[in-house]
């Protein structure tokens, strides 16, 4: 029996636009994105078999091109599709950021930045630059790899908000394996920026560690 067989009431794509997508399961959103499943699974099986298979949605939406091609059925195509949903989000999520009047709402920049790290099995530094009113200027990466003390240049964090006529920043970074605790080496970093950006009267309003789902607030735990 496939999923077009079950009765509307049941059917995925029916209660999405009756009831909204807030009522679906993992896998029966999954079975819209899918439409379709492979001989033997409908397209909510294999969501399921998908969630079984990572475990969460955040391991699946960090899966390269061949942990997600492992499952029988899917492939390049599926893959290209789900990264371009996850960045439309991205995208969303940043233009009402930018739209705020400020930037009030920790919520608003911890969700913003989860979803951005999603899926970077790499380390990665961003740096949020905003204006006088803290209102959001742009958002970019500047950094990515093994992120140390050393491997992150005070003068480039300088240079790109000087260029963007930035009054503040907001920095943020990834533990792609670990927990959002801040090593002593991010301690020493956060340091020298902070005196870096001084020296052209910019300050520096939070740092960000995300690992997964968790943000650690460096301002909020009192360590700016």
């Amino acid at each position: 029996m496939t999923i077009n067989d079950w009765p509307a009431e049941r059917r995925p794509r029916e209660r999405l636009i009756r009831e909204g997508a807030g009522a679906l399961s993992d896998a029966e959103l999954l079975a819209v994105f899918l439409r379709i499943g492979v001989p033997g699974q409908d397209a909510v099986q294999l969501g399921q078999h998908m969630m079984h298979h990572f475990g969460s949605l955040q391991r699946l939406f960090g899966a390269s091109l061949p942990e997600f091609s492992a499952i029988h059925g899917l492939g390049p195509a599926k893959f290209a599709q789900l990264q371009a949903v996850m960045e439309l989000a991205r995208r969303a999520m940043l233009e009402e950021i930018r739209s705020g009047e400020t930037l009030a709402s920790p919520r608003a920049v911890k969700d913003y930045l989860r979803l951005s790290f999603s899926g970077k099995s790499f380390e990665s530094f961003h740096v949020l630059f905003l204006d006088v009113k803290n209102r959001l200027i742009d958002s970019k990466e500047l950094f990515r790899g093994t992120l140390t003390h050393t491997s992150v240049y005070p003068r480039e964090v300088v240079k790109e908000a000087l260029a963007c006529n930035a009054a503040s920043v907001m920095l943020a970074h990834n533990h792609p394996s670990g927990t959002p605790d801040p090593s002593e080496s991010d301690l020493r970093l956060t340091r020298a920026l902070v005196q870096a950006l001084a020296l052209v009267d910019i300050r520096i309003l939070d740092h960000f560690v995300v690992a997964g789902h968790q943000v650690h607030s460096f301002a909020e735990h009192g360590q700016m």
